[in-house]
């Protein structure tokens, strides 16, 4: 799902590990909170590169994007040690900080596999409509990689730092999970 956060006019795509998201050694936690050329429930596909301008200024400034909770700007839970883009999308590597009350909320509720998305916070800088009318984002402002409860790329992975990624999951149970968020019953 795409939308708009009111706070900043940010606009955030969910991204939908096929493996649930788990802490590894000292909180850390990886993966994917963008996949390239994949079309999302909202329709839209982000094109490879698009994050590069944005990482190369955050870089050259010495900032990182934010670690966030449910997109909140006044709850960040954690840092962001790597973000970058690679042939498969934007990979992301960091901790949780349970020194912060809504840290520890998070590891536990990720531990104990409530939370296992991540959703990204964004301003479109450059986007077309392609031929079947999806909007293909070409470059984006990264904000922030928020830990969320309702993620939405069934194709993004998230694990522990260190974790091989698991089997992705059979396609009629990941077809179940995508209806039931759309509030649809089997």
């Amino acid at each position: 799902m795409s939308g708009i956060c009111q706070t900043y006019g940010l606009e955030v795509k969910f991204c939908r590990p096929e493996e649930a998201l788990r802490i590894g050694k000292d909180n850390r936690i990886e993966g994917y909170a963008s996949l390239f050329d994949r079309g999302d429930q909202g329709g839209d596909v982000v094109a490879p590169g698009a994050y590069a301008k944005s990482l190369g200024a955050l870089k050259a400034t010495g900032r990182r994007i934010k670690m966030l909770w449910q997109h909140d700007p006044a709850l960040p839970i954690g840092v962001w040690d790597e973000a970058r883009e690679d042939a498969r999308g934007l990979y992301v590597g960091g901790r949780i900080l349970t020194e912060v009350g809504k840290g520890r909320e998070a590891a536990a509720l990720v531990e104990a596999g409530v939370i296992d998305g991540l959703s990204i916070g964004y301003r479109t800088r450059t986007a077309v409509r392609d031929g079947r009318g999806r909007r293909r984002l070409t470059e984006l402002e990264l904000w922030e990689v928020s830990l969320v409860t309702f993620p939405m790329l069934p194709d993004a992975r998230i694990g522990a730092k260190g974790d091989a990624p698991d089997d992705a999951l059979p396609g009629d149970l990941a077809r179940l999970i995508r209806d039931a968020r759309q509030g649809l019953t089997r």
